[in-house]
């Protein structure tokens, strides 16, 4: 076997999983960076910087934090106008 083989093999020389971007419809809510123990996430919208800097356990769990969070505050919003 050769060497890149044997290295590929070893999980101490594994190539890191990419950073994933997590958009909520068409808004960039942040990135997922993958670390020891999962990913965390940072924001790359305002609407999301509750967020950052949070760890979950997979990509997924962040995005699905990421569509609650839009929802919490499209609701907010919506609330705001129908109480003016």
């Amino acid at each position: 076997m050769d060497h890149r083989a044997e290295r590929a093999r070893n999980r101490l020389h594994a190539e890191p999983a990419p950073a994933r971007i997590i958009e909520v419809g068409e808004i960039a809510a942040g990135i997922a960076v993958p670390e020891p123990g999962g990913v965390r996430f940072f924001s790359s919208n305002r609407d999301f910087d509750p967020l950052d800097g949070a760890v979950f356990r997979s990509v997924e769990q962040a995005a699905r934090a990421a569509r609650d969070r839009f929802r919490h505050r499209i609701g907010a919003r919506l609330g705001r106008r129908q109480a003016v």
